[in-house]
């Protein structure tokens, strides 16, 4: 890369992220509403005519739509009463086809089409919205096996409810029995980019030898020395970080059932220091969840010189678990 499209590769590159971020929230926002609104259209009465002359102002919709958080077996524990997403209205369990549903009614003024778009726009209410719905899923995963349902994830009735479990209880059941006495647990892998720079340094017999060269080197010929210098202990720091983090993601795969790794994430969202370079989940038998702390703690002190921190984190809802088969399940 010559300097120049560096220079504008560097002033260029937060506004092209932000400008992702932004499309991405779109595209996630559109995507929620579409899944919300599928079940609710599959028990819609047809659409009567427009009316003629001009469009009138849109009304506050009245009524509730019942949202839906998880299925569990019918004979598992439930969890104690608990506020839903509308604090005025508490959780309750929908029971089909021997599965329950954990549901709870939430007002069309602000769930329904229109309003839904508007509000998901909102980042507040994006977030509020998700850690109510987190919460009811964290305390069914204390009391036994869930399913995990996606966000937004609303019926016009219970009756829709009742008709989901029965249309989907072959892929239900199959998803309760797969992660039945499983957990899933989160990874992220950071490390300090200057120990990594400096790790990186202490490991290339090149560098050392473009630092000699340039002894006996001044003016034009010494700046260049010193970006092929830059650039080599980048490629080898990148290089040190790809093997971490595959070591890492390897070792750990051994201890798991399942796993599966995402795009790190962007540093400015989530507020971690250091350089992410695996994010990823394990789905992991609740026996062996020991183990894996235990094996957590030794890839860390193992890689102290990289400045390597490993965040474990969970057990969370298995939303990256679930058999792709369930056409409801996030």
């Amino acid at each position: 890369m010559s300097d120049e499209l560096a220079r504008w590769a560097a002033e260029r590159a937060p506004g092209l992220l932000a400008r992702a971020e932004e499309e991405a929230l779109v595209v996630l926002r559109d995507a929620l509403v579409a899944a919300a609104l599928g079940e609710r259209k599959r028990e819609a009465t047809p659409p009567s005519p427009p009316p003629s002359g001009p469009e009138p102002e849109p009304e506050r919709e009245a009524g509730e739509l019942v949202w839906a958080y998880c299925v569990m077996s019918e004979g598992d524990s439930r969890p104690a009463a608990q506020p839903g997403i509308d604090p005025a209205n508490e959780v309750q369990a929908i029971s089909a086809g021997g599965l329950v549903a954990l549901v709870s009614r939430v007002p069309r003024a602000e769930f329904g089409e229109a309003p839904l778009r508007r509000n998901l726009n909102d980042l507040e209410w994006l977030e509020r919205v998700a850690r109510a719905h987190e919460s009811v899923l964290d305390a069914a995963l204390e009391t036994g096996t869930i399913v995990p349902l996606r966000l937004c994830t609303l019926y016009e009735s219970e009756e829709g409810v009742r008709q989901m479990l029965e249309r989907e209880a072959a892929s239900l059941r199959e998803a309760l029995d797969l992660l039945r006495g499983r957990q899933e647990w989160s990874v992220k892998l950071i490390v300090d980019p200057d120990r990594l720079s400096s790790e990186a340094h202490a490991r290339s017999e090149q560098a050392q030898a473009f630092e000699h060269e340039l002894e006996g080197v001044g003016g034009g010929g010494a700046y260049m020395l010193r970006r092929r210098l830059e650039r080599h202990l980048r490629e080898v720091a990148d290089s040190l970080a790809r093997e971490l983090a595959h070591e890492v993601h390897g070792r750990l795969e051994e201890r798991a059932l399942d796993a599966i790794t995402r795009a790190p994430q962007n540093r400015e969202l989530s507020g971690h220091e250091g350089e992410m370079v695996l994010n990823a989940a394990y789905l992991v038998e609740t026996e062996r969840v020991t183990e894996l702390r235990d094996l957590v703690a030794e890839l860390e002190a193992q890689h102290e010189a990289l400045g390597a921190r490993i965040e474990l984190s969970g057990p969370w809802p298995p939303y990256n678990f679930v058999p792709s088969g369930a056409a409801t399940i996030a």
